[in-house]
């Protein structure tokens, strides 16, 4: 128990006691995460962690951070706080895989009107969950209790990766060659990007909750649960993939869609043609594109329409890709290829 503590700042609006309550009830969470590498415990002034220097010839360190933006909003109409935090481990994690990086370890950032421990510890538990499942270690964060810059009941959430790839196995696209096939892995639903367009398409206020948190048929859930599903993490059959399959480029698709992200992998002299009918889209799109009357280029221009990565392979991997991706759970199609001509994307 510390015994820091004061009553000024209390009455300020800041809870120091409950601070620590958070961090108690997070600790089991955290340390589940913990590899090999992690050095010491949580509350310390850095987060420690060890590289393995007999592992890389050339060790390159590759970071990403991100937040969930306005996806937040649906987590509290919901007043369901356990899963944004696995969306915020995977902007970063899917983003530094795409180099051919291994992810070492996480630190995340809560910011909240008010510390309500029990609501402090599930977000953590999200995050923890994400790390889980990209096998990387949560080693620090912060939570800031800032009264008075936001809501009592709201909170924003960030954080950031690093990760680790050998120089001479790294992802640039070099190796890019017109008839390399695109393999697409196929995404839980909205992800974490666009929400601002997601909210005004639908009219999600605080005056409609409760009918957006009727079951929806076409969804098979509520318009809000349907939201709410969590980015999914492609770290593991990503590294899978670029072990086993030659994989020459990788694109997250993340906010900007299909024409901002894929272009990020291409090399001058390529371009990549992508086949809509060649991957099924979620019902979730199709309601956003109806009720927001939203021109389909911009659909593609701002989802990842049931994408979530993009791999490109020798056109000969394309089947074992296939395999690969089943192999570990993953759905995956061949979604089309690169093609000769001026750097960018077509979508036929």
């Amino acid at each position: 128990m510390s015994d820091s503590h004061s009553m000024s700042y209390k009455r300020a609006g800041v809870d120091v006691e409950a601070g620590y309550e958070a961090v108690r009830l997070m600790k089991a969470d955290v340390k589940k995460t913990f590899t090999k590498g992690v050095m010491g415990d949580i509350g310390g002034f850095g987060g420690l962690f060890a590289i393995d220097k007999d592992e890389y010839d050339e060790p390159v360190l590759v970071s990403g951070t991100d937040g969930v933006g306005t996806k937040l909003k649906i987590a509290f109409l919901l007043d369901k706080h356990d899963t944004v935090g696995q969306d915020c481990v995977a902007m970063c994690v899917n983003d530094i895989v795409c180099s051919g990086a291994k992810p070492l370890f996480f630190l995340d950032y809560v910011a909240v009107g008010k510390n309500v421990p029990e609501k402090v510890a599930a977000i953590v538990r999200g995050v923890a969950e994400g790390c889980l499942k990209s096998g990387c270690a949560l080693i620090g964060g912060e939570t800031a209790e800032m009264p008075g810059f936001y809501p009592a009941d709201e909170y924003d959430l960030a954080g950031f990766a690093v990760g680790i790839a050998d120089k001479k196995k790294m992802i640039d696209g070099s190796a890019l060659a017109p008839g390399d096939a695109l393999i697409g892995i196929a995404s839980s639903g909205v992800h974490s990007n666009g929400f601002s367009l997601v909210r005004k398409a639908l009219g999600i206020t605080e005056e409609n909750a409760e009918e957006l948190k009727k079951y929806n048929e076409e969804l098979g859930a509520s318009v809000l649960e349907a939201l709410l599903v969590p980015t999914r993490i492609y770290v593991k059959p990503a590294l899978r993939l670029i072990e086993e399959c030659g994989v020459k480029a990788v694109s997250h698709i993340t906010g900007g869609g299909f024409y901002e992200n894929v272009p990020r992998m291409l090399k001058d002299g390529c371009r990549a043609v992508i086949r809509k009918g060649s991957f099924p889209v979620p019902p979730i799109f199709g309601l956003i594109q109806r009720k927001g009357d939203i021109p389909e280029r911009d659909m593609f221009n701002t989802f990842n329409m049931g994408i979530g990565m993009v791999a490109a392979v020798p056109a000969d991997m394309a089947e074992k890709a296939l395999a690969v991706l089943a192999a570990e759970g993953e759905k995956g199609y061949v979604i089309g290829e690169i093609a000769e001509g001026e750097k960018g994307v077509e979508i036929v």
